[in-house]
């Protein structure tokens, strides 16, 4: 499961997908995350990341296929305790899709977000 931070908010996936729209190329990107979980409380693991063309300071990295105008690679990440997002009105907002619903990050969030704030996913424990 993942969890954005403080909202206590569970997303009915062990999976999700993590977009946004890059504040200046106006390119999309999307990242696949996976929740893993360890004897600690379980870590998220990126999976893949998809980038929808190239722009400034955006080249794919090497290893990267392009796949019907799409660069597909796979990261390398080591597994995250936490993933930090920021929200601002300054960019448009992460769009997070889990079990085939996709919402902006701020509808997952009961009562929504402030202006400004950050926003950690971490891996929830599963069922007992």
């Amino acid at each position: 499961m993942v969890s954005p931070a403080g909202a206590g908010v569970t997303l009915p996936a062990a999976t999700a997908t993590l977009a946004w729209t890059h504040s200046i190329e106006k390119i999309r990107w999307e990242e696949d995350w996976r929740a893993v979980e360890t004897g600690d409380g379980g870590v998220l693991v990126l999976e893949e990341a998809r980038v929808r063309g190239h722009g400034a300071g955006m080249e794919p990295p090497a290893g990267a296929v392009l796949d019907r105008g799409v660069w597909r690679y796979r990261p390398a990440l080591p597994p995250q305790a936490a993933v930090r997002l920021a929200h601002s009105p300054y960019a448009a907002p992460y769009v997070l899709c889990a079990a085939g619903e996709c919402r902006s990050l701020e509808d997952w969030l009961p009562g929504g977000m402030p202006e400004h704030a950050v926003v950690e996913l971490r891996p929830c424990p599963g069922p007992e």
